[in-house]
């Protein structure tokens, strides 16, 4: 069912709504970039580094050639939602998350308020539940779209408003994309994932029907519903009796692909309008993380005057009371430090 837009939903035509997959970037940013904890308590900070560093280039630059008027990152606010009540096997392979990232799923939502950027979850739903629902309100509404993720299950909300943008890798997904990626247009991804299954998300899919065999066969019928109906058509005897004996389970797949457009959203359209960073919030998280890099960077982009550090008395300089130092003695610490 397509969500309900008000009267005054906050965005119209002419504005651009951007959408980041939140837990995608954060895992992203983990396993992409070196590790780096903080100085003064060796805490992990190192993915909530990476995620403020594309935040400010987000902020920066906008997203799809253009910058946002609306902006929101999106979270998934467990690793369980309604989707376990339909199937509780989703997702129950998947391991624990690291124990070194754990700790920076609170920094990491704390990094985006402090950016001024808008931060949603909501239980008992995923991150792309609340990204599908903002999505179809804004599009209903007359505005363009850009979701930054490479989850495929968001691809079934590209359309000629809606485009998808990995920014790991720089590809941007429209309807075209998604036909020459998956053989079938964008409206029909929830069909396909329904046949091929997911393993990632423990999808059961049709045993034995991948994706070159889902699109195949969609072209070919039309819908999920046209297929199921006439599978006795189908002349490969194992296929056959892939979609026969297994249509409760390729209709519950379905289910589980599906992503909720009319979720009720924690934060009304207005509220995701696009506004800059205030100086001090951003400063005094910046301070807590100790990322003084990142603090220069976002004093360059965002137009503000450096604010000198503070030095060392020198009598802790002379005394040596309370400075942390260590000699380095071989290129591989010396790499370290570098990184770090």
């Amino acid at each position: 069912m397509a969500a309900t837009v008000s009267h005054s939903p906050g965005i119209g035509a002419g504005d651009h709504l951007v959408l980041v997959d939140g837990s995608g970037f954060l895992f992203r940013a983990y396993y992409a970039l070196p590790k780096l904890t903080r100085n003064s308590d060796s805490l992990p900070v190192g993915a909530v580094s990476g995620f403020c560093g594309m935040l400010i280039r987000l902020l920066q630059e906008g997203a799809g050639n253009s910058p946002a008027t609306h902006i929101a990152v999106a979270f998934d606010h467990s690793g369980r939602s309604f989707r376990n009540r339909i199937y509780p096997e989703y997702k129950a392979h998947r391991p624990p998350p690291p124990p070194d990232l754990v700790p920076q799923f609170p920094l990491v939502r704390k990094a985006v308020r402090a950016f001024n950027v808008a931060c949603v979850e909501l239980e008992d739903f995923e991150a792309d539940d609340l990204i599908a629902t903002y999505t179809r309100q804004a599009e209903e509404a007359g505005a363009r779209v850009t979701i930054l993720s490479s989850d495929k299950d968001l691809m079934q909300m590209v359309s000629d408003r809606v485009q998808m943008l990995d920014t790991m890798k720089n590809v941007t997904f429209g309807p075209g994309e998604v036909r020459e990626k998956f053989g079938v247009d964008p409206g029909q991804m929830v069909d396909l994932q329904a046949l091929a299954g997911d393993s990632t998300d423990n999808v059961p899919g049709a045993p034995g029907i991948g994706v070159k065999t889902a699109a195949m066969l969609i072209q070919t019928f039309g819908d999920l519903d046209g297929l199921l109906a006439r599978a006795d058509e189908i002349r490969q005897v194992k296929r056959r009796a892939a979609l026969v004996e297994n249509e409760e389970q390729i209709r519950t797949s379905r289910e589980l692909v599906r992503l909720d457009v009319a979720a009720p959203v924690p934060l009304p359209m207005e509220q995701l309008q696009a506004q800059p960073p205030e100086r001090e919030v951003l400063a005094a998280f910046m301070q807590e993380m100790e990322f003084r890099t990142l603090t220069r960077r976002a004093e360059s982009v965002f137009g503000w005057e450096p604010v000198e550090q503070p030095r060392s008395a020198p009598s802790e300089i002379h005394g040596f009371s309370d400075v942390r130092y260590e000699i380095i003695r071989d290129a591989d610490r010396l790499r370290a430090w570098v990184r770090r």
